[in-house]
C-alpha cells in the first residue's frame, strides 16, 4: 500500500536523519511501476527538495575493461576515508535480467559495499533509458537529502546512457585502460566531448609507461576538439585502482572543476538546464506510457501500425492520427 501525503512527512524525517534503511524503501516506493506509488514517490520527492542540491555528482563511463568498480571502490572508499559519505547508483538500461551490473560488482567493490559511509544501489531492474534516468535522478536527490555529499553514477549500458549520466552530473569522468591496441580506437568522439577528465587505469608494474604514452595519446585528440566548457580544459591524468596512486589526484581534479565552475556560474546553469531536460524526459515516458497503457488507444495504434506496415497509410498521417488521441 503506498503511504499517503500525511504520512509521507515521517518518512522524509528519517531520510533527512539519514536512515538507511528508510532510503532503501523510499527509493523502492520510487520504483514503483504502479500509479498510486509514483504519485507518493512523486510527492515525498518534492518534500525533500529544500535538502538537495548540495552533493558534487560525478558520473563516470569507461572502456570495457577500464575498471570501473575497482576505481569507484578505491575512490569511494579514499573519499570516506576524507568524512565524506558516498552513494554509488547505475544507469544500465541493458539488463532486465540481473538488475544492473553493480549487483555483480559488488564483489569488486569490496571495501565500499561494508562501509557505513557508503551506499550502493543498481539501476531498476527494467525500462527504457528514459524511465531508468528519471527514476535514478530521484533516486539521486533522496540520496543528497539523506545527507550523501558525493554521488558516484556509473553508466554500464552503452551509446546513450553515456549522453544521458553526463546530463544528471556535475563532472562527467571517462575511464580508459593502455595496452589494448590502438589506444585512440575505443575513443568515442561524442563521449570525449563530454568528458571533464579522462583517466587511463593500471598505471602500475611494467605498466606505467604504456599508461603515460596513451593519456599522451588523448591529449593529443582532446586539442583538436572544442572543449565542453570555457571555464575548464579536459585534463588527461594516469592512475591504479589496485594500488591507490593517483586517486588523491583524480579528485582533487573534481574539485578544481567545482571550484571554476561555480565561480563562472556554469554549475548552477548546468543544472538548470538539467532540471529542464529531465521534465522533458519523465513527460515523454508518460506520453509513452498512456500509448502503451491505455486500451482504447492501444488498439488504435496496433491498427495504425498494420496499416503503415501494408502501406495503406503514409507514417506522417498515421502520426497525426495517434497524437489526435492523445489531444495532442
Amino acid at each position: 500500500m503506498a503511504p499517503s501525503s500525511l504520512s509521507l512527512s515521517p518518512l522524509a524525517t528519517a531520510i533527512r536523519a539519514g536512515d538507511r534503511a528508510t532510503l532503501a524503501r523510499a527509493i523502492t516506493l520510487i520504483e514503483s511501476k504502479r500509479t498510486d506509488h509514483r504519485h507518493s514517490a512523486h510527492l515525498l520527492v518534492q518534500e525533500l527538495l529544500p535538502a538537495t542540491g548540495n552533493a558534487v555528482r560525478l558520473g563516470i563511463t569507461g572502456a570495457p575493461g577500464a575498471g570501473k568498480s575497482t576505481t569507484i571502490d578505491a575512490l569511494g572508499t579514499y573519499l570516506t576515508g576524507l568524512g565524506h559519505k558516498v552513494a554509488v547508483l547505475a544507469v544500465d538500461p541493458s539488463s532486465s535480467r540481473t538488475g544492473g551490473s553493480i549487483l555483480g560488482d559488488k564483489t569488486r567493490m569490496a571495501r565500499l559495499a561494508v562501509d557505513d559511509n557508503a551506499f550502493i544501489r543498481p539501476s531498476p531492474s527494467s525500462g527504457t533509458l528514459g524511465g531508468v534516468a528519471a527514476k535514478t535522478r530521484e533516486t539521486m536527490l533522496l540520496c543528497e537529502a539523506a545527507g550523501y555529499d558525493v554521488l558516484i553514477v556509473e553508466t554500464v549500458g552503452v551509446g546513450q546512457s553515456e549522453t544521458t549520466v553526463a546530463d544528471m552530473t556535475d563532472f562527467f569522468l571517462v575511464l580508459m585502460v593502455a595496452g589494448a591496441g590502438d589506444e585512440l580506437q575505443g575513443l568515442k568522439k561524442g563521449i570525449v566531448e563530454l568528458a571533464d577528465m579522462i583517466a587511463v587505469n593500471k598505471a602500475d608494474g611494467d605498466n606505467v609507461a604504456r599508461a603515460k604514452l596513451a593519456a599522451a595519446d588523448y591529449r593529443g585528440a582532446l586539442h583538436i576538439l572544442a572543449p565542453r566548457s570555457p571555464s575548464w580544459s579536459s585534463p588527461v591524468t594516469t592512475y591504479s585502482a589496485l594500488t591507490g596512486d593517483g586517486i588523491p589526484q583524480l579528485w582533487a581534479q573534481v574539485l578544481a572543476h567545482k571550484e571554476k565552475m561555480t565561480a563562472s556560474g556554469e554549475l548552477a546553469q548546468r543544472r538548470r538546464e538539467q532540471q529542464v531536460k529531465w521534465m522533458w524526459t519523465m513527460l515523454d515516458e508518460r506520453l509513452t506510457a498512456r500509448l502503451r497503457s491505455d486500451p482504447a488507444v492501444r488498439s488504435k495504434v496496433k491498427a495504425a501500425e498494420a496499416q503503415v506496415a501494408s502501406g495503406k497509410l503514409a507514417p506522417t498521417l498515421a502520426v497525426e492520427e495517434i497524437a489526435a488521441l492523445l489531444g495532442v
